[in-house]
């Protein structure tokens, strides 16, 4: 179904998100999902990579959407963790317009990729099994582009396959800096899954607001709110909380910041520099919390540290620019796919 179709459905069923002030009003009726989004419709078809991994077997949810006219590149897209591979829908309109082949995969743990009850989360692990999926459908080399989390994984996925990877882009990455080392205290899996059991769309709704688009609010941006909500409602939550810690807890533990001097390939990074966002902010001391999560100086320090990096800043955007400004965002990502 096209994006505005697809949009309009859902607003349907819902009223339309007013905003009064600082306080968007939450819609009266909420659709039920589930763990694995059952019902949520993606914006290209769903299949799934199915495979073993760490004794258990696992399907990986992604779109592989080809283009009208290809150009004979291919864009890999890791959403980040809040996210799904959904929420590229105006990016994959815009790569596959402009001749590129798109696959944007639902990571294991996420969205409507298998949640396992045991799984040791790392950013290897995630990275060997976008690049099985890869191998799967016939993709040798690919520009890797990450947002959020899927920066960071990104950043993994060139280190380790650096001859697979022809370009890295990186939207508003986290892991731009060492949150333990800075002083935010480690919450730990079992802290994590108690505030993850109390997610809902109120809660999330105001973060995105406040964090991803600097305090203002669309009704387009109110899908992506039920998305993440919807896996808390219902059977199967108590699984996806669980999942989820591990996840936050696999960020905390893993800074790839370090790393940065060692990746090879050209690397694009496009950072809205009115992003605050950082793990576990809340749980810092206050004295601490203003000077954390400050991508204005992040992505310039971010791009010093990049061999070979081309810095596209957005003034007026936050954590989301490709879903705050799609036009802006996306042309600077065109223009800088060409110039590889």
């Amino acid at each position: 179904m096209p994006a505005p179709a697809r949009l309009s459905a859902l607003f349907g069923a819902l009223l339309t998100v007013a905003v009064c002030g600082a306080h968007a009003a939450a819609p009266a009726a909420e659709p039920a999902y589930g763990p694995e989004l059952e019902g949520f419709d993606y914006p290209h078809p769903v299949q799934q990579y199915r495979f073993t991994s760490q004794g258990v077997q696992l399907h990986m949810a992604y779109m592989d959407v080809k283009p009208a006219k290809p150009n004979g590149r291919t864009v890999v897209l890791l959403h980040g963790k809040n996210f799904c591979a959904a929420t590229w829908e105006g990016s994959i309109d815009a790569l596959t317009r402009a001749g590129y082949r798109v696959v944007a995969p639902d990571q294991i743990g996420f969205c409507k990729s298998s949640k396992p009850e045991h799984y040791q989360y790392s950013f290897q692990q995630l990275a060997a099994n976008t690049r099985g999926l890869l191998e799967s459908i016939g993709v040798k080399q690919a520009t890797i582009m990450g947002h959020s989390t899927g920066g960071m994984l990104a950043v993994r996925y060139g280190l380790l396959y650096p001859e697979q990877t022809e370009q890295l882009v990186l939207a508003n990455p986290i892991g731009l800096e060492d949150w333990k080392a800075l002083g935010v205290p480690s919450l730990g899996v079992d802290k994590w899954y108690e505030r993850e059991q109390g997610q809902s769309a109120d809660k999330i709704r105001n973060y995105e607001k406040s964090t991803y688009y600097v305090n203002q609010w669309k009704p387009e941006y109110e899908p992506w709110v039920q998305m993440l909500a919807g896996m808390y409602r219902g059977a199967g939550k108590q699984i996806v909380a669980w999942n989820s810690a591990l996840l936050y807890d696999m960020i905390y533990t893993q800074p790839v910041v370090y790393e940065f001097p060692l990746l090879k390939m050209p690397v694009l990074l496009l950072i809205g520099t009115r992003d605050t966002t950082a793990i576990g902010k809340d749980a810092a001391p206050a004295e601490l919390r203003p000077k954390l999560g400050n991508y204005a100086e992040l992505g310039k320090r971010a791009a010093r540290a990049i061999p070979h990096a081309t810095l596209v800043e957005f003034g007026n955007m936050g954590h989301a620019p490709q879903m705050q400004d799609p036009a802006a965002f996306h042309a600077a990502l065109l223009k800088g796919l060409a110039a590889k």
